[in-house]
């Protein structure tokens, strides 16, 4: 996994933004600036969680976690995803609709402007240095698709958490000017409730990858198609069923591959080609940690799955 730098400024900057924010809206009374505040606040909070889930995956395996621990990230980024919504999203949503049905005239407008310019400022900072890192670790795939197919929930994480709060300032934005400008402070609440839609919308995606992650996702059909071309390439290797995968962290994959030698094979012959199945794999796939080949007859379902 790469340096967390992106989380680290996303946590300092959501820390302090998000109490300046509080202040302002302490002044104004905006309910769209005192979401912001509790935007901010969960931003930096699950900053920490991701950070804690990186550094407890790193843990090596031992008797009672034989695959080691790298699924406590995706544990965490799943927790992330709930307090998003939960917190961040619910509160939101309630300070809006508080905020429509009991609008309050703001008193001084400079205030939420100064700190939203600010929180502007910073939070596309944030967003272009999680994009830049990112970017780097999908490689090839456009930032959608990387979404799906990173296993590093802390990148996509970051990025998604970020771009919503660029959204939230400008939610905040429009519902403060728009509501001074037509002498409508309702439309203060109204961009208290976009914001929290848009956390709400973003925890969902968060909640979908992680769970994918969690419950054992493996790797993608190109790359499992690949792996038994490798194995059935061998001169030894009659049919290869599977393969089965699962990701134990965002570099470590475990593969179970069945295979069928040739018959008429000796057992040196076998361990040699077994041997040769497993440097081929890894050479082409650094990632697949460990390796189990199950060398006997395949069974039917085996054949249909592969």
């Amino acid at each position: 996994m790469e340096s967390p730098r992106a989380v680290w400024f996303a946590v300092a900057c959501d820390l302090g933004i998000g109490v300046v924010k509080f202040v302002a809206a302490a002044i104004t009374g905006s309910s769209a600036m005192l979401s912001e505040g509790f935007h901010s606040i969960v931003d930096s909070a699950n900053g920490f969680l991701l950070l804690w889930g990186r550094r407890a995956s790193g843990k090596p395996a031992d008797l009672d976690h034989p695959f080691g621990y790298g699924k406590e990230l995706y544990f965490w980024s799943l927790i992330v995803a709930v307090l998003i919504f939960a917190i961040g999203g619910g509160l939101s949503l309630y300070e809006g609709v508080h905020g429509v049905l009991d609008p309050v005239e703001s008193n001084d407008d400079a205030w939420n402007y100064g700190v939203l310019a600010i929180a502007a400022v910073f939070e596309v900072i944030t967003v272009v240095i999680a994009a830049r890192d990112f970017r780097r670790s999908a490689g090839r795939h456009g930032y959608w698709r990387g979404v799906h197919t990173s296993k590093d929930p802390t990148l996509f994480t970051v990025l998604l958490d970020n771009v919503a709060a660029v959204l939230g300032v400008l939610f905040a934005f429009l519902g403060i000017f728009l509501g001074h400008l037509f002498q409508l402070p309702v439309l203060d609440g109204v961009g208290a409730i976009l914001v929290g839609l848009t956390l709400a919308a973003v925890a969902v995606i968060l909640a979908i990858e992680s769970k994918g992650l969690l419950i054992g996702e493996g790797v993608d059909r190109p790359t499992r198609e690949k792996i038994r071309q490798l194995a059935a390439a061998d001169p030894a290797v009659e049919r290869v069923g599977g393969p089965l995968t699962m990701y134990f962290g965002p570099s470590s994959v475990l593969l179970a591959l069945e295979v069928q030698f040739h018959k008429g094979l000796s057992a040196a012959e076998v361990t040699a080609a077994v041997d040769r199945l497993e440097k081929s794999v890894r050479s082409e796939y650094p990632f697949i940690e460990r390796i189990f080949i199950e060398a006997e007859a395949l069974s039917r379902t085996s054949m249909e799955a592969a």
